[in-house]
């Protein structure tokens, strides 16, 4: 079975949808027949995305929503199911990149990295799941960042949230398989998003395109993979860190891995 014949009708609920991986992925998703609903703060955008859509046959739902917002993320989920009549998919990817020192930086800057990164894939995965459940059936991506797996200098607030998101994420993929509801975690290295448009990252971690992840996404969702590292040389990080954290920062040094402000 092929991308477009796999994803043809499908029901998928993306949050972050404005722009990044999220808008990379409506179109891709919507050029091989899937139906999107996307969810963003920014409505100005939202519409100019689903009239891009829709313009070339796509099928699209925009619903303006705060991913800090529980009770958003239930309209959103709610709008869909009205829609559509229920959701396939949801590609949870709202996301917030705070750059500062661990030691210096407000304690406010942890609490909103937690409050998108963390609370809003939550809200997000918990919007969808008294339907998924009803149904038994249903696939969640949660779109989170090879900062779960090694943190760097001035990456505290972020990758703190990040790994947070990787145990829950964990954890959720177990417990789910009971209601045959699949998750899938997704890793991507520096990716080129206005979340991260001021950083400068040299070397072998320079920004891929939002596709890049994409495609991998879609690998990821049709092998039920529960991690997806992006691009896969990197999962060597993950296991240097793991096994031998000095050698890892060592590497980071060497590779210049280093995220560094414009």
């Amino acid at each position: 079975m092929n991308d477009k014949k796999f994803f043809r009708d499908r029901v998928i609920l993306i949050t972050g949808a404005s722009s990044g991986i999220g808008r990379a992925a409506a179109c891709t998703l919507a050029g091989l027949g899937a139906r999107v609903a996307l969810v963003s703060r920014n409505e100005a955008k939202l519409m100019s995305l689903k009239e891009e859509i829709e313009k070339t046959g796509g099928r699209a739902l925009a619903v303006k929503g705060d991913v800090h917002s529980l009770e958003d993320m239930r309209k959103a989920s709610e709008e869909t199911m009205i829609k559509w009549g229920g959701i396939d998919i949801l590609i949870a990817n709202a996301g917030k990149y705070i750059q500062e020192a661990s030691h210096e930086v407000p304690l406010q800057a942890f609490e909103e990295a937690m409050a998108v990164n963390f609370y809003g894939v939550l809200h997000a995965v918990r919007s969808v799941l008294p339907g998924m459940k009803k149904r038994g059936s249903g696939h969640i991506v949660i779109v989170n960042s090879l900062g779960a797996k090694k943190a760097i200098v001035g990456d505290g607030p972020y990758a703190a949230s990040k790994a947070a998101l990787e145990r829950f994420g964990d954890a959720l993929r177990q417990e789910l398989r009971p209601y045959k509801i699949r998750v899938t975690s997704i890793f991507p290295a520096r990716v080129d998003t206005p979340m991260i448009e001021s950083i400068k990252v040299p070397g072998i971690s320079s920004k891929m395109p939002p596709e890049k992840v994409v495609h991998a996404m879609i690998r990821g969702i049709r092998r039920n993979k529960a991690e997806v590292i992006v691009p896969p040389i990197l999962f060597i990080i993950s296991f240097l860190n793991n096994h031998f954290p000095r050698l890892a920062d060592w590497a980071y040094r060497i590779f210049k891995l280093e995220g560094k402000k414009s």
